[in-house]
């Protein structure tokens, strides 16, 4: 009874330290198992670098090609003798093209290169270089293929696409072969397919739209021109506007604004009406003027008032402020007018 006892007291007294020596080998398990699988984990990443080079390899994050192939040595400085190896074709001339994390650490893998992206939001964006043609070489070209179909040559091309620019491979030339150009008569419209490089041996097509209109030259201002301000030659430039767009009173001839001075603020790069302008005032009403009478044999002068406003070569009437008669007279310069023969005694 004693014995059955005693062992009774012994399996509580053992059981608790039992239980504490089961939970310290299972944690104990655990972390081991958990530190194997880390390990397996960074194992699996790092595979296949053991026996790679030690040289640095790093992304060059912006490329710029001019081929038609994209080589290892453009994505990574560091490639060595595999840095021409071709592993992606190029994106279209003057477009780009962008290759993500996935895609290059393949490559650097599939390479044997010893890179690995820093986050997965890393990314090579490549660019081709080209020669851009522009939209007044492109409107130009197709004016010379309209002329030889007979359209005028004073006649103007204006595409539809007021942006458009074509890109060709910076190692060929720049060059257009305007193809299947088809011109509507009743609208002027027209719609044209470009080639371009015109004889490369790789060529885009290129749809084009747009319409033949008739241009005419008109002198604007190349700066601002205030208000009594004189309107010089150097004060002009020349652009051309659809002469469907140009009003009746625009002025079209330089001589029509050199001289003149605007009624107004006038802004510059916009065709001048003739109602904007008018002849400088040589002489104000109510302002005093030299008269003056010249004859084969003498020039007498005399002191007058203005009685209207008056511009070069304007007939204007005039108080001689020493008789007090009225004459009509000639506006001549500044301040200045001519009187006639007839009205030489009202000078006295």
């Amino acid at each position: 009874m004693r014995t059955h006892i005693r062992q009774t007291m012994l399996s509580k007294l053992l059981l608790p330290a039992l239980l504490v020596l089961a939970a310290t080998a299972f944690i104990t398990a655990t972390a081991s198992a958990g530190e194997r699988d880390r390990r397996a984990a960074q194992k699996a990443y790092n595979e296949g670098y053991d026996d790679l080079p030690d040289a640095p390899v790093s992304l060059r994050e912006k490329v710029m090609v001019s081929g038609r192939m994209v080589q290892l040595g453009d994505f990574f400085d560091g490639a060595g003798d595999k840095a021409a190896t071709p592993v992606a074709y190029s994106p279209e001339p003057g477009k780009r093209a962008v290759f993500d994390t996935t895609w290059l650490y393949k490559v650097a893998r599939g390479y044997g290169l010893a890179w690995k992206p820093l986050s997965n939001k890393q990314q090579a964006v490549v660019r081709r270089e080209s020669i851009a043609i522009k939209r007044a070489e492109i409107e130009d070209n197709i004016l010379g293929a309209l002329i030889e179909q007979g359209t005028s040559p004073e006649m103007s091309v204006e595409l539809s696409n007021r942006m458009l620019q074509i890109h060709v491979p910076s190692d060929t030339e720049a060059t257009i072969a305007v193809e299947d150009l088809l011109v509507d008569q009743r609208t002027s419209r027209f719609t044209a397919w470009l080639t371009a490089p015109a004889n490369g041996p790789v060529s885009s097509r290129t749809r084009v739209t747009g319409q033949i209109v008739k241009m005419v030259d008109v002198p604007v201002l190349n700066n601002r021109i205030a208000r009594d301000q004189i309107i010089r030659a150097e004060d002009l430039k020349w652009i051309k506007i659809r002469s469907k767009r140009i009003q009746d009173d625009v002025v079209t001839n330089a001589n029509g604004l050199i001289g003149m001075t605007p009624k107004r603020v006038l802004r510059s790069g916009k065709p001048v009406s003739n109602s904007d302008i008018s002849r400088p005032l040589l002489i104000k009403k109510g302002g005093l003027v030299t008269m003056v009478l010249k004859s084969p044999f003498m020039t007498l002068t005399s002191q007058g008032r203005a009685l209207d406003n008056g511009s070069d070569g304007d007939v204007v009437r005039i108080t001689n402020t020493q008789s007090n008669k009225t004459v009509q007279a000639v506006v001549t310069n500044t301040g200045q007018v001519r009187v006639t023969s007839a009205s030489s005694l009202a000078m006295n």
